[in-house]
């Protein structure tokens, strides 16, 4: 009994880690870069949530909205200003920027807030559902379930939609979707603010799960979703929702069994071991270059 409820518990932090992972992985598979101030994005979705709830006394649903919509300007914004000039540029210079853009928010989360630590207000029940000699808490069925809308949703938007299938183009062949009439600069500009959006949900759910926030608090979640999505396999949609459950289970049962220290030594570990068996990830697709 007691692993069945480390692993649903795993999957309630798995799906945090798969709602950021899924912001990876889209930019990646339409940009071809990598966006490590996607956690700081995740940091300010924070303190707009709690700001709403704490000073202005949102509900709920009113207050993560409003984190969606300035995290979603927000994401515009960075790759208007910071990524859309270097389209052309090699990969190391976006990298560098993006490293200077999570500094940038990081600092400036300090300027404007403080470093202090602020308590995330107890908004979801702390009540649970038993299931036979299994507990689960209402917060974990929360957030299993919205992984699965926002996967859902996502998934439909990505194959059903016109825009989606513009996306699917654009992450297949930049230059023959602009010949066929598409906006790619406007494609990567949607990515992004979707990305945004979901991590202003994923905001959300991590503070309510672990009720504390600050100017750093998207780095190591951040880091552990990017990890999700090179699990597996980067640029893929179904890989960032797997990888993320599945890293979330890994680091539970890590602290259960092993080590709570060590914990995320053994999350990187695993990741190591996965990529030396299989490179491209668990869903990845290894692509042939014509030259």
């Amino acid at each position: 009994m007691a692993f069945l409820s480390y692993l649903i518990n795993g999957l309630g932090l798995g799906s945090v880690y798969a709602i950021i992972a899924l912001g990876y992985t889209m930019v990646y598979g339409i940009a071809k870069m990598l966006n490590f101030a996607h956690g700081d994005v995740i940091m300010v979705g924070a303190y707009v949530t709690y700001f709403a709830l704490s000073l202005m006394k949102l509900p709920v649903l009113v207050s993560v909205l409003l984190a969606v919509v300035v995290s979603t300007l927000l994401g515009v914004t960075i790759e208007r200003l910071a990524y859309k000039p270097l389209r052309q540029a090699t990969s190391l210079s976006v990298l560098i920027t993006a490293i200077g853009v999570s500094y940038f928010l990081q600092n400036g989360a300090q300027l404007l807030w403080g470093t202090s630590t602020k308590v995330f207000p107890s908004v979801i029940s702390n009540g649970a559902l038993a299931l036979g000699g299994i507990s689960i808490s209402y917060l974990t069925l929360i957030t299993v379930f919205v992984c699965l809308a926002v996967m859902g949703c996502l998934t439909l938007f990505i194959n059903k939609t016109k825009t989606g299938k513009a996306m699917r183009a654009c992450s297949e062949d930049k230059g023959a979707a602009a010949l066929m009439g598409i906006n790619v600069n406007q494609i990567i500009s949607i990515t992004f603010a979707i990305g945004s959006g979901l991590a202003a949900i994923a905001a959300f759910l991590l503070c309510a799960t672990y009720p504390s926030v600050y100017p750093t608090l998207g780095s190591m979640p951040g880091i552990k979703a990017f990890t999700a999505a090179v699990f597996g396999g980067i640029g893929s949609i179904p890989g960032a929702f797997l990888g993320g459950l599945m890293l979330g289970i890994i680091e539970i049962l890590a602290k259960a069994y092993i080590s709570t220290q060590l914990s995320d030594a053994i999350v990187f570990a695993v990741l190591i071991i996965v990529l030396l068996i299989k490179p491209t990830g668990l869903l990845g697709r290894k692509l042939s270059e014509k030259v």
